[in-house]
């Protein structure tokens, strides 16, 4: 369904994982996707990824992307990148995705490490194009929006802002993409403007994918049962996608505004599936916590009933959840 025609979207960070999945799914709904990354062409690397790469893909499917090359720790490019937008589409932003990350790497190589035992700059690795490139990107955005009394701008988030994943910097700037996200909704609300955070589930990405691979070559029996070296209830990025591409298109969209929007949740609400034609568990359902304390389980989790742990008894067992 072309649900987002006529409607015009950025999506930052979009030469790889998330970022692509989710161009390629606003681009599949019909929608005009501006892209940004730092790399125009592919570099050689299997899992650089490449705004050319994301651009041929949505051109495959007949999409309308437009690819802007952006460094987001770079203020100035982020101002031109919004200028160029308003002077193509005549002052037109219907929807902003906040998804450049700059820390994935920096995750991946202090794996397992206490924080004191992390080089400090990890905390700008994981939060300077991330949660400060998101408040950039959204200080422009609304500047647009609001003058058009319209607009929905998406941070992508994640539960590592509720419960410990990977590491202290990476929480902390989870937790507050969530916070910037609340307290934006509460100042565009008066100009009909939208504000949500997003919560994807374990995405498969490139640089995920490899990182499972090299789990599964250690002969640790814990990370060998881990959920990120068995790929359980992984979701493709295009699932996020989809997902946002249904928010979108909601009617009512202000009624969701400042809350947390889970990408599982919002596929089952929508009727969605994954490119796979399959629908992931959220991650608060039973049908994905039973099998992960109980790996046994997770072959047989569609018999699991799917049922949404509430969010005080979630919150109240957040220190003890498992790590992925």
């Amino acid at each position: 369904m072309k649900n987002l025609e006529d409607k015009v979207a950025l999506v930052t960070g979009a030469t790889r994982g998330i970022g692509k999945g989710i161009a390629l799914g606003l681009a599949e709904a019909g929608a005009t996707v501006y892209i940004t990354g730092r790399s125009l062409n592919n570099s050689g690397n299997a899992v650089s990824g490449s705004l050319s790469e994301t651009q041929s893909a949505i051109d495959e499917i007949g999409g309308i992307c437009i690819p802007v090359q952006v460094d987001h720790s770079d203020d100035e490019q982020v101002r031109l990148l919004f200028e160029r937008i308003q002077d193509e589409q005549h002052g037109q932003l219907d929807l902003l995705v906040n998804n450049a990350y700059s820390g994935v790497q920096a995750i991946r190589n202090a794996f397992g490490q206490p924080f004191w035992d992390c080089e400090p700059n990890i905390w700008d690795a994981s939060n300077n194009v991330g949660l400060r490139s998101h408040y950039i990107a959204s200080v422009f955005a609304a500047r647009m929006m609001t003058k058009r009394n319209s607009g929905l701008i998406c941070t992508i988030s994640s539960w590592g802002s509720m419960s410990y994943i990977f590491n202290t910097a990476y929480g902390v700037g989870k937790a507050a993409c969530d916070r910037l996200a609340s307290d934006m909704a509460v100042e565009l609300k008066p100009h009909n403007v939208a504000s949500v955070s997003v919560w994807p589930g374990i995405v498969g990405t490139e640089l995920f994918s490899s990182f499972a691979s090299e789990m599964n070559q250690t002969n640790t029996t814990e990370q060998k049962n881990s959920l990120i070296s068995d790929r359980y209830n992984w979701e493709t990025p295009l699932f996020t996608g989809r997902a946002i591409a249904a928010l979108a298109c909601e009617p009512n969209i202000m009624r969701h505004t400042g809350r947390v929007q889970i990408v599982a949740e919002l596929a089952s609400k929508y009727g969605i599936v994954d490119e796979n034609s399959e629908r992931p568990a959220s991650l608060r359902s039973l049908r994905f916590l039973l099998p992960t304390a109980l790996p046994v389980l997770r072959n047989y989790s569609w018999l699991i009933p799917d049922i949404k742990i509430p969010w005080p008894l979630l919150l109240l067992n957040a220190l003890s959840s498992p790590k992925i």
